[in-house]
């Protein structure tokens, strides 16, 4: 049963891709999914230093409880030690790491889903831009890690429940309570730029397309090119 699930979902996510980028090809003017750069990302988000006030507060789009979830960006850093990139908590104890991504080494990314951490192992991060994407199915269990295109062995959550709509999505920092609870030692320093977040899981090829800076669909709950958000602590946004 298994087995037929994870193929009905494979072939579900290569269906969507046939008939969305058919769709780009014959109405080419109103689908972002098309055969060019996307170039309309917006600006960078500086943390120019080790702190718990610096973050950057995203504010989604979320009317319905979550059952997939997927979350992209790009992030440039000089840190070797643990940091929080992306930390979505929900109300409740027990509750703050409802969705983390938290590299912990320059070759272990830590992955929390309802406070069950998942550690992959992961190619050496050069000094240099990276996309990560991560992507959760609340139905299959299934977590997928895409880092530069690549994609890394899969693992599978407990069942567990879906991510409620009530949120604090934060950059920068990890939460330890809902909306706050800041570590400095915690702290990411770098830049971060191109978040986009989606109620649905990203195919793998849509994936590394994202990453090389193709054809992808801006995220539905948060899309970096005009979505709000909101600057704490001495956060800086540049153009790019």
């Amino acid at each position: 049963m298994v087995i037929v699930g994870l193929k009905t979902r494979k072939m579900e996510s290569f269906l969507f891709l046939v008939v969305l980028l058919s769709g780009c090809f014959a109405l080419e003017d109103n689908c972002k999914w098309k055969p060019s750069r996307d170039t309309s990302q917006g600006k960078t988000i500086i943390f120019p230093r080790e702190t718990a006030t610096d973050n950057v507060i995203l504010k989604h789009t979320v009317s319905k409880p979550l059952t997939q979830l997927t979350v992209c960006l790009r992030s440039f850093t000089e840190l070797t030690r643990n940091y929080a990139l992306f930390s979505l908590a929900t109300p409740g104890t027990g509750k703050d790491n409802t969705f983390l991504i938290f590299p912990t080494s320059p070759n272990t990314v830590s992955i929390y889903v309802n406070q069950e951490e998942f550690i992959f192992k992961v190619d050496p991060a050069a000094l240099d831009w990276r996309h990560t994407c991560v992507a959760w199915d609340y139905e299959t269990g299934l977590l997928q890690l895409n880092i530069d295109g690549k994609s890394y062995p899969r693992k599978v959550t407990k069942k567990g429940s879906p991510i409620g709509t009530e949120m604090s999505v934060i950059l920068g920092q990890e939460q330890d309570t809902f909306g706050g609870g800041f570590e400095t030692a915690q702290s990411f320093i770098g830049e971060i730029r191109e978040v986009h977040v989606w109620d649905w899981v990203l195919p793998p090829d849509a994936m590394k397309s994202f990453s090389h800076g193709y054809w992808f669909p801006h995220g539905n709950i948060f899309s970096w090119k005009d979505g709000t958000y909101e600057i704490k602590g001495g956060a800086v946004a540049v153009e790019y």
